[in-house]
């Protein structure tokens, strides 16, 4: 008989739970404590992880609310502190590692980058957090969820008004400013879109309720609206760069890795030249296919190998979906996928539910796509592939520079990364592991690294029949990972300017302009996020390398692939410790 994934975690959890020492009792009753009462701090997170007992609630962002979440923070800190993790299992080894890095990730940015003080957008994603994620899942009947959406708009006004009081404007970096302040209405369309068409399913007294609340809140967004204009956006003075010392903490414990800003530079830096030199060979094999009397030179120059690329990259851009099918062609790509990964049995194929969206309006402008999985405390819920429309007012210029970045092979690659065998398909199996703690503290670099690795995966295993194609964009994807981690330390430690990234984007990475001007934006108003994609991505590609040296000719892909992820999603040499059963080791960046 065969045992699924899910039913051996659960055997080998239970054995581990038997065998739990005075220590893992010790650690399980706190981790159990955390899960229980960190959803009271923030109950807009929460609600989305799935835990529903606060969403009437919002985030209290005053200094008074602060200075209660920093008290959470040491209480935890001290206690775990107080625990020998020597005597610890395994698996709660691993779990306290991550509770240990959070915890101190969450003072020190209380303490030390002090966002709260000058980053206006992430308090306009908590506004619009806060009534989407009620309204997005039926995790509850509708009169129930939208009792808690009224609850939660009448709190907002004196929400907005904390925020208001927390921003230093001198301290804010203008390109935040202007983000926020495009950002901020889009609560206003959530209403619209979601809740209006709603109110008629409703009894009459919360319909009642809502009305009023929806009217409160117009009000209330006009007026943060004309703060954000009128004083935030021609007061903000602040620099969006976060300078080597607080970039590097912030990246070593964003990565939770050992790879330093240095590692990262020279891996990055390498893998930048080998991959142009794939690309050209891939390249080659098109230009020649469709000019095949011409002479290629022995050794080409640098300009010739630019240029056979970038001629055959205009084979690709052939094939364009038009502005309004992107949402379209990425369903029918979903439906594609899905079948190539159970054809080849790469991979146990959950059957959770997901669903194709437009990117609701209050998360434009910092991602083309994402994807947006149900909470880890969350059941049976959908999981939501997330795709940005084209911008009303973008030129046709404009519009022909996207469409050409994200052509019918692009979108493939979009769609492998964010659903299948990519974001979804992993996160799915995360939330099956049986460590509530582990599910809430996933690590960013362990699942960008896997969406990136899913690309090269079905790459290897033949995608669309082996295409030069799809190879060739597939290896500008990876190149775009790779410039990502270079830009992010290159702008916020070394002070790379505007023209020096487009070009290394444009030039360097084959990006169209639209493109690079999108993550010239994005890595302002983020630091430390772009390097996940690419440092994850290493570590899975040197973890696979070590698991099929040690297992040899018992090694396939299947059997490596559910192994890896069974164990939720940890830093990779977190799992490299369970799959070849080595010791668990701390990093030592920091």
């Amino acid at each position: 008989m065969r045992l699924t994934t899910s039913l051996l975690i659960f055997l080998v959890f239970s054995m581990n739970a038997a065998l739990a020492s005075p220590a893992d009792d010790e650690f399980d009753a706190l981790a159990a404590r955390f899960v229980d009462e960190f959803p009271a701090v923030a109950p807009i997170g929460a609600t989305s992880l799935g835990d529903h007992r606060y969403d009437d609630r919002l985030n209290d962002v005053s200094a008074e609310g602060r200075a209660a979440d920093r008290a959470f923070i040491v209480r935890y800190a001290d206690a775990l502190a107080g625990i020998d993790r020597g005597q610890l299992s395994k698996a709660n080894q691993i779990d306290a590692a991550m509770l240990a890095n959070q915890l101190d990730y969450a003072l020190w940015q209380v303490d030390e980058l002090q966002d709260w003080a000058w980053d206006p957008v992430g308090y306009a994603q908590l506004a619009g957090g806060a009534i989407y994620s009620l309204m997005a899942r039926d995790f509850a009947p509708l009169e129930e969820r939208l009792t808690n959406v009224a609850a939660r708009l009448e709190k907002m006004p004196v929400f907005f008004a904390q925020v208001r009081g927390a921003l230093q404007v001198e301290r804010v970096p203008e390109i935040h400013a202007r983000t926020a302040a495009q950002q901020n209405r889009g609560v206003l369309s959530i209403l619209d879109s979601m809740v209006a068409p709603e109110l008629g399913n409703v009894s009459p007294a919360l319909k009642e309720r809502l009305e009023a609340a929806m009217v409160s809140i117009r009000a209330a967004v006009d007026e943060h609206q004309s703060w954000l204009d009128e004083v935030l956006v021609p007061g903000a003075k602040g620099d969006f760069r976060l300078g080597a010392e607080k970039f590097d903490a912030k990246l070593a414990f964003t990565l939770d890795s050992s790879l330093s800003r240095a590692d990262i530079r020279a891996r990055a830096q390498s893998e930048f030249e080998r991959v142009r030199g794939q690309m050209y060979e891939v390249a080659l094999e098109v230009y020649r296919a469709k000019y095949p009397m011409v002479d290629v030179p022995a050794e080409p120059g640098p300009e010739y190998r630019q240029a056979v690329i970038r001629a055959a990259l205009e084979e690709a851009y052939r094939h364009l979906p038009g502005r309004d099918e992107i949402v379209d062609v990425a369903r029918s790509q979903l439906e594609q996928t899905t079948a190539f990964v159970r054809e080849k049995d790469l991979v146990e194929v959950p059957d959770d539910p997901i669903e194709i969206i437009l990117m609701p309006e209050f998360q434009r402008g910092v991602a083309v796509a994402y994807c947006d999985p149900p909470g880890p405390l969350e059941k049976g819920q959908k999981t939501f592939y997330a795709v940005a429309p084209l911008p009303e007012d973008w030129t046709d210029a404009q519009v022909e520079s996207f469409l050409r970045e994200y052509n019918i092979y692009s979108l493939q690659d979009l769609t492998i990364h964010e659903a299948m065998p990519g974001h979804y398909l992993q996160l799915a199996h995360s939330n099956r592991y049986p460590s509530a703690l582990r599910s809430v503290l996933y690590s960013g670099p362990f699942v960008e690294g896997w969406a990136v690795y899913a690309e090269r995966v079905m790459i290897e295993a033949g995608y669309l029949d082996f295409d030069p194609l799809m190879r060739l964009i597939n290896l500008k994807w990876y190149l775009r990972a790779v410039t990502n981690a270079i830009i992010d330390q290159a702008i916020h430690v070394d002070g790379m300017d505007r023209d020096a990234a487009m070009k290394l984007m444009v030039e360097g990475g084959f990006q169209e302009e639209r493109e690079a001007a999108g993550k010239w934006v994005r890595a302002q108003l983020t630091s430390a996020q772009l390097s996940t994609y690419f440092v994850g991505y290493q570590e899975h590609a040197d973890l696979r390398q070590q698991v099929e040296s040690a297992w040899g000719k018992d090694f396939t892909l299947r059997r490596y692939h559910d192994t890896v992820l069974s164990f939720g999603s940890p830093p990779a040499r977190h799992v490299r410790s369970m799959v070849l059963d080595e010791p668990v080791t701390a990093r030592t960046t920091r």
